[in-house]
Parts: structure tokens; sequence; C-alpha cells
């Protein structure tokens, strides 16, 4: 159950640091890393669902309670929606 500190599931697919992690309210996970992608993973299998591929590094990434991923794109202050 993960509630006694056991390691429940470990989820690889970035070639570069992951820097930010959010959940969906329907359990979703979003990763970001500085190899220019998001990573979208079920929550409850952790079965990667899509990779999100960005033009520049990630500096924030937040989910919505509408679903929605917004992430925060380098220096050049700019936010992409999904």
């Amino acid at each position: 159950s993960g509630e006694d500190g056991t390691l429940l599931r470990t989820l690889q697919g970035h070639t570069d640091n992951v820097r930010f992690l959010a959940i969906g309210v329907d359990g979703t996970l979003f990763s970001g890393s500085h190899d220019n992608t998001v990573r979208v993973w079920c929550g409850r299998t952790g079965a990667a669902r899509y990779i999100l591929p960005v033009d520049r590094m990630i500096w924030a990434l937040a989910v919505g309670p509408n679903g929605k991923l917004y992430t925060g794109l380098g220096r050049s202050g700019a936010i992409a929606i999904w």
C-alpha cells in the first residue's frame, strides 16, 4: 500500500533530470523534465500514456481542477496549456 514506506513502483522514461511532478484529480501523474518533455502516466498502474514534447526546458508544471496541464516554458515567460 505504500503507507508503511514500501516503494510501490518506479516510473522510467525521461532521459534527463525530472524537475516537476503533479497529480491530477483522477490520479493521473504528470512529470516534467530537462529532456524537454512532459510525460503523462496512469497513477494506478504506472503505465506511460503520453509524451508531450516541448521546444524549451520546463520550469514549472501544474494541473488545474479541470484536468488541464499548465507548464512554464524556459525564460521566455510563455505558458503552455494542454
